[in-house]
Formats: C-alpha cells, structure tokens, sequence
C-alpha cells in the first residue's frame, strides 16, 4: 500500500545503558496528516512482524481508513527494518546487540511521532500480540498524550507461562550447531529455524483449530502440510535468528511496570493510564488468555475488556479469519466513535 520511511535516531541510549550508534526507525504511514494534527494514529509491529503484516486492517470503510485517519506503523527495533542485529555494524552487531524493552521501542516511536511529524496528540494506539504491549506501554510512558488504546491478544506484563514457551522457542532454535552463538555467518541454523516453527504451531491457535481442521480454510491440505507450509515457511521468510532473539527478549521482559518511576509495580502503572482502554484478548489464546486481561483492565480507570470469540487462539489477531477480523474493525470503529466498521 505505500513505501517505508526512515527516521534517524542518532544516538539511542537503551533503558539499560547501551547506546546505539546511528539508529534508526523504518515506518510506513497510511493517509494524510489534517491541519491540526488530530487524526493521528500509531500501529506498532508485532514479533518478527514487518509494516506490511499490519495492513490488514487498515483500508477504506475500514475503522483504520485512509482517507480519514493518519497511521504510523513502526517497525520494532529488532524485526530487520529498523535497527536490529542484522543491519547493525560493528560492535553492536549479531549476537552482541543490546537488550531493547518495550519502553525503549516506545521512547523511540515517540522521538517519531513528536520529531518528524509534530503530533501532539494520537487518537489511537493499536496493536496485535507485542503490538499490543507496546499500545499499553504507550499509554503509561505518555499518558497525556494518547486519548484511545485497544490492544488485543497481547498484554501489559508478560505471565510466567507465555516466558515459559518463550523458552522452548528460544532453545529449539539456539540448539542448532550452526547457531554458533549468534555468530552464524551466511549459513543460517535452519534446523533450529524449523524447530522453533514447530515449537510455535503448538501455541499460536487453538486446540479447538486443530481438532476442527480449521487450517484447511487456509489451503493446506494435511496437518504436516500446514507445519511445513505454514509454520515452518513463516520463519523461513528472511527472518534472522538473531532478529528473533532480540525481539523474544523484549517480548519476555515485557512489563509496564519496569516504567521508570514505577519501580515495577505493574498495578500503578496500569491506574496511571487516562486513555479510554478497549482490551481485547482471544477467546482461546494460549499466552495471553482473557483471564490475564481481565486482571489488567480491573486495574485501570476506564477500560472494557471484549473477548474475541473463537477457536482461532492468538492468531485471531493476525487478519487470517474474516470473522475475526470484522470484529476487531468493528471494535475499533465503536471506540473510535464511527458507525458502522465492515459489512
């Protein structure tokens, strides 16, 4: 739908002390900028996610129209685009890249949105899985500035259980001999890559999908064809191993309340939020289940939690099933004070 940009970040200073040299952001923006810089809305990328994934839901009549609205999508540091191992020189590159939390991907973004555009306020924050923690976390490191949240299949602080399955992930793939400890060179670790496909296919849908075929829907025709055809081409598709890496750090290190002056209380992070909040997890998400969002909106001031009904799991919030997504639009255009969404 449009070429990417890029904003130049200099020197980028981590939460954690590590200055990135030469940093940089790389976006895509979707509509016009009004006269008065209201019609703003930002929506980040996920895991290993790039701009392009997230153009399922904007779109005209859409609740994220074009013709309407100004969206931002940021790359994540770490997904390939923006400033990550792979495209990083010499010392920070490969395997010694620095840790990146979320209040680091957001601090960036809003170097973006302030910077290059001069917007004040942003009508929206949205996004899928850790899109959906960065939404959140936009709303505790800039509360006056962003007016709506709706995060879905995501969440504010990373459970233990999702950072166990995070842990399978990140050994299936670092197992691989050819992983070298980050310091492969053009032969990358397939074999691990393959792993951690397999190891995912276990928790991105359901049970329920699975004993329904539903991956048929999406034209495999066995259940090995869609592990292959599916999972394992998902993480064959030039992501970088150690791309993955950095971003499954940030992901299991995710927690509002690692905000500087919250001092890790999550629970005031999350009271701190003034954003009227739509949460909406998936009915049969494996690593964010309602239940965790539950707890986060009893947390804050003004915020609805709507679950996604379903049997598609987490990857009800990755524009594969129509039914899904006409109920996010829909979500969306109600939040946003729109009629209608899809037909």
């Amino acid at each position: 739908m449009t070429d990417h940009q890029i904003f130049d970040l200099g020197d980028f200073t981590t939460q954690h002390g590590a200055t990135l040299r030469g940093a940089f952001l790389t976006y895509a923006t979707y509509g016009e900028l009004n006269a008065d810089k209201s019609n703003a809305i930002v929506y980040p990328t996920w895991y290993s996610g790039r701009h392009w994934d997230n153009e399922w839901l904007i779109g005209p009549g859409m609740a994220l129209d074009p013709a309407e609205y100004f969206i931002i999508v940021p790359n994540m540091i770490g997904n390939g685009l923006s400033s990550s191992p792979s495209n990083t020189l010499q010392p920070y590159d490969r395997a010694r890249f620095p840790d990146i939390t979320v209040y680091d991907q957001v601090a960036a973004q809003y170097r973006l949105v302030t910077e290059r555009f001069g917007i004040e306020r942003l009508a929206l924050v949205t996004g899928w899985s850790m899109g959906a923690g960065q939404t959140y976390q936009w709303a505790v490191s800039y509360p006056d500035m962003v007016e709506r949240i709706a995060p879905f299949c995501g969440s504010a602080r990373t459970s233990d259980h999702n950072k166990v399955f995070l842990e399978g992930v990140k050994a299936a793939l670092t197992a691989d001999s050819a992983f070298a400890g980050g310091w492969y060179g053009e032969h990358w670790p397939t074999t691990g890559l393959r792993a951690l496909a397999r190891v995912y296919a276990g928790w991105g849908f359901s049970q329920a999908f699975y004993w329904e075929k539903e991956y048929e829907k999406l034209g495999y025709t066995s259940l090995e064809d869609f592990l292959i055809g599916f999972w394992e081409g998902f993480f064959l598709d030039g992501r970088d191993p150690n791309n993955l890496l950095t971003m499954l750090w940030t992901w299991q290190h995710g927690d509002v309340g690692r905000t500087p002056g919250f001092d890790g209380d999550t629970e005031a992070a999350l009271a701190s939020i003034k954003a009227t909040a739509l949460v909406m997890p998936a009915e049969k998400d494996l690593y964010f289940p309602p239940e965790d969002e539950a707890w986060a909106v009893g947390h804050m001031r003004n915020a609805e939690l709507r679950v996604i009904p379903g049997i598609w799991g987490h990857f009800a919030g990755h524009g594969s099933n129509p039914e899904d997504t006409r109920f996010i639009d829909t979500a969306l255009a109600e939040l946003l004070g729109k009629p209608g969404g899809l037909a």
